[in-house]
């Protein structure tokens, strides 16, 4: 139900209502208008086409009613409605629970994870809370200044935010995400997360044509260990976005390791939903997604290197599964991978010291509104199941529960119940969506022991990482 709101679109008619947007992305938007047989530009309800299009546009009435569709996905009253739905899961979650002995589906799914308790991952949350909601305070201050300083005659909503936090990043770092894109074609940026992995763990990636896929666009790569002289597996990269396919980006595993019975290699895939570039255009990508690709290749990176015996043993506890892929962001940014894959498409240039530079500096930028969006996310994810009284009102249930925690107006919910796919597609992230803030303390302590050696690239390090925590699954 949510991909079918996903799979509207809202059409830009004339070319003043493109003001502001840069022109790759006014390229895509046509792109995606050409292949929905419609006249003009297309923002698809998707996060690809919705956050720029939130970012660059200066029509505010458009990006308020882009805003609008794409918060109310799920939650329309109509045939997609999904609360039911969720209403229907909690109350099966609980039964199930209650006959496996738990009091709660919270309980449940953490019988087994690094935090043990629903209240210990709450004790975590709640001690970044605070911090958060102060931090957006102070960003929403500067853009409401800076939008008082236009004269702009407003107060900062939800479908301001992004658009005036670009223009105070402007202003603080001279930086502009415009600037940054040039620079990370897809396609460089891949062989980049290649070139890291080849260079830690000794692996090679080779693109074949003759696997199945169930996409023509579609790549694979035969994986091998260099070092060992065999094959660990297959990797796919199912990049863009199209039609009937879920939005976000994640990574799946096919088919996982083992020796029991005979070795099996595995089958592991990225599933982004990238905007294609218009006709004979590269596809370039925001810094976040390039952050995204890295993330999402590390999970890719966990799987392929898996050496265990049981199949039972080859995943981790949920709140150890965002760990590595959060670990691998690291390499995005270092001088060798962009000196020698971020590239400017046109002229072929590395990028810029200077540009770097920037982009560093403002590393903590925004961090407010990125950290509350996520954590009320995940805050709520608990809250929802640890009761032993399923929830039956969902918006009721979400309203009551941001303002309890007070949660900044001009902030929504990264994903809200009746869209939350981590939540509702399956069990995965249920009880569970603590579990990227759980892994960045375990990220931060990782990528400091690579520092401390003088060199990220230290190969002993590496090797010591995955010796003892990639490839080890469930054992660890």
């Amino acid at each position: 139900r949510v991909l079918a709101d996903e799979e509207t679109w809202i059409v830009l008619d004339s070319e003043t209502q493109l003001a502001g947007l840069p022109d790759s992305f006014k390229a895509s938007l046509k792109a995606a208008a050409d292949e929905r047989k419609v006249a003009g530009w297309a923002v698809v309800n998707t996060r690809s086409s919705v956050q720029p299009f939130l970012a660059y546009s200066t029509d505010r009435g458009l990006r308020e009613k882009i805003w609008r569709a794409f918060v109310m996905r799920g939650d329309n009253g109509n045939a997609n409605d999904t609360k039911a739905v969720i209403a229907e899961i909690l109350k099966l979650r609980q039964a199930r629970a209650a006959l496996l002995g738990f009091k709660n589906h919270a309980l449940y799914r953490m019988d087994d994870t690094m935090a043990e308790t629903p209240a210990n991952a709450m004790k975590l949350m709640m001690a970044v809370w605070p911090a958060a909601r102060a931090r957006v305070a102070e960003e929403v201050a500067d853009m409401q200044a800076v939008a008082d300083r236009e004269g702009a005659g407003l107060r900062i909503e939800p479908w301001d935010y992004r658009f005036y936090a670009e223009k105070v990043r402007k202003a603080k770092y001279d930086l502009d995400e415009a600037e940054i894109k040039p620079y990370l074609e897809l396609n460089n940026i891949f062989q980049g997360a290649f070139y890291a992995a080849g260079r830690l763990y000794d692996l090679d990636f080779v693109e074949v044509k003759d696997v199945p896929v169930f996409d023509p666009a579609v790549r694979t790569w035969k994986v091998t260990d260099r070092k060992a002289g065999k094959e660990l597996g297959v990797f796919y990269a199912d990049n863009y976005a199209r039609s009937g396919k879920q939005s976000g980006a994640w990574a799946t595993r096919y088919r996982g390791q083992k020796k029991l019975g005979g070795v099996t290699n595995v089958l592991a895939s990225n599933n982004n939903n990238f905007v294609k570039g218009g006709a004979g255009e590269p596809t370039l990508i925001s810094l976040d997604d390039a952050t995204t690709l890295f993330h999402e290749f590390g999970h890719a990176l966990h799987s392929l290197m898996q050496d265990v015996t049981y199949p039972g043993l080859s995943g981790t506890p949920r709140d150890f599964v965002e760990y590595p892929s959060q670990v691998n962001e690291n390499w995005l940014l270092t001088r060798d991978v962009l000196d020698k894959y971020a590239r400017h498409y046109k002229t072929g240039a590395p990028m810029p010291a200077t540009l770097v530079d920037k982009i560093v500096k403002s590393s903590t930028f925004n961090q407010g509104f990125d950290t509350v969006e996520y954590l009320a996310c995940a805050i709520l994810d608990m809250q929802l199941h640890d009761r032993e009284t399923p929830v039956t009102d969902i918006d009721a249930f979400e309203k009551d529960a941001l303002a309890a925690l007070g949660m900044p107006k001009e902030i929504v919910l990264r994903h809200r119940m009746p869209q939350f796919n981590h939540l509702f597609s399956s069990d995965a992230y249920s009880a569970g969506y603590y579990s990227y803030l759980w892994s960045e303390t375990m990220d931060a302590d990782t990528w400091a022991a690579f520092v401390e050696t003088g060199n990220v690239w230290d190969k002993k390090t590496a090797d010591r990482f995955r010796l003892t925590l990639l490839s080890t699954g469930n054992e660890t």
